[in-house]
């Protein structure tokens, strides 16, 4: 085995020439992946389309893939977002269409664009959830959200792996909406068609940890004892920087590219 010089990277890979983002949607049964599954799939949709990715250096090489805040498991999404390295440059358009197709469906490519300063991590600090709960009454539901928002702090406790944490939900949320099925956010799932399925949207600020999805129902359930009946279903809407209006703006900005889904 050649002997590798200071300085020098063991086993150099070509250099990366392009960087493209990506947001891409996980529906359906696939919203239970993990991270890690996800990241799998990826790699492996990179190597059958063909991609020219870029790859780190060493003995062990892997495609530089890198990841924005990916969704928790159980949790479907509009929004999740990654960045690709590429050898050479291709054109966005083409790369979500390769790639879209050779995902399964589920993990659907919406958009490409190439990647420009800033970093994504800083075109995003909040995230809008829409959260489906079957069982609940609208009404119910919009006096629940009325108690939380007239709290100052309202903290639940989540049990993690490094230990148990406290979560000021309050703190992290900036706005709360009560929709049904009738005007919701065009989720579209037979979840939502149900008949006294109100709709909860929430646009929260990112925060160590997250405040994720169960965080907010534990907040509800905390100021006003709401416990939905069946298991809530969330899916994330959109992810970005908020404005003065508690908007978010995309992070893809101008000049994005659409793949056919």
């Amino acid at each position: 085995m050649a002997r590798v010089r200071p300085g020098e990277a063991a086993n150099p890979a070509p250099p990366t020439v392009q960087r493209i983002r990506v947001r891409f949607a996980k529906r359906g049964r696939l919203r239970f992946l993990s991270h890690r599954d996800i990241a799998r799939a990826f790699e492996r949709a990179v190597r059958r389309a063909g991609v020219p990715v870029s790859h780190s250096h060493g003995f062990s090489p892997h495609p530089r893939l890198s990841w924005i805040g990916a969704a928790p498991t159980g949790a479907a999404s509009e929004a999740e977002y990654m960045e690709i390295g590429l050898t050479r440059e291709v054109d966005p358009a083409q790369l979500a269409d390769a790639l879209d197709r050779a995902l399964p469906s589920g993990l659907d490519v919406l958009e490409a664009v190439l990647a420009t300063p800033p970093a994504l991590a800083d075109r995003i600090d909040a995230v809008r959830w829409a959260i489906e709960l079957p069982g609940v009454a609208e009404a119910e539901l919009r006096a629940a959200v009325d108690a939380l928002l007239a709290e100052e702090s309202v903290v639940i406790e989540r049990v993690t792996p490094s230990g148990r944490k406290q979560i000021d939900v309050r703190k992290a949320l900036v706005r709360a909406t009560v929709l049904t099925a009738s005007n919701g956010p065009g989720l579209a799932t037979a979840t939502a068609a149900v008949a006294g399925c109100a709709i909860l949207t929430a646009v929260v600020r990112q925060t160590t940890p997250a405040v994720r999805p169960d965080d907010v129902l534990g907040a509800l359930d905390v100021v006003a004892g709401l416990t939905p009946p069946v298991p809530a279903r969330a899916t994330r809407m959109a992810q970005g920087l908020l404005d003065d209006s508690g908007e978010l703006a995309d992070p893809f900005g101008t000049g994005r590219v659409t793949a056919q889904v």
